[in-house]
């Protein structure tokens, strides 16, 4: 399974998912993160966030979803609500710790889904769901 993570500027909260959802999922599940108008960098708290937890940063750069065109992921997961007129905010210092708390919480309810089981609707209402925690 292929997970792609969207946000405009894959500079914090996208790689946050990336990094947290690669640290926490099975052999088999990998996470991907991208920007629609990426920074060009990560964001150094991000980073200093991540290591903290004990996550590995390896590999983590800011990039375009152009880097993903082959990539044929099984779910895309945007972390910004630009379509809605809403710009990403940029978390900093104590707001990324709780940021990456929220994201582990999501992507362990993610991982804990029985895919194989669920239907299409199923599915759908269970990914909503994760919304709320």
């Amino acid at each position: 399974m292929k997970v792609l993570f969207l946000c405009t500027a894959n500079s914090c909260r996208s790689i946050l998912c990336e990094a947290v959802f690669n640290h926490l999922a099975p052999p088999g599940r990998r996470a991907y993160s991208a920007g629609s108008q990426p920074k060009g960098e990560v964001h150094p708290q991000s980073l200093k966030a991540l290591e903290k937890a004990g996550i590995s940063t390896e590999g983590l750069y800011s990039k375009s979803s152009d880097a993903h065109t082959v990539l044929n992921p099984n779910f895309v997961i945007s972390v910004c609500d630009k379509a809605a007129g809403e710009a990403c905010p940029v978390f900093f210092g104590t707001a990324i710790k709780v940021t990456l708390k929220q994201i582990q919480t999501r992507i362990q309810a993610f991982l804990a889904f029985p895919f194989d089981q669920l239907s299409a609707e199923q599915l759908k209402t269970e990914l909503a769901l994760i919304g709320t925690l």
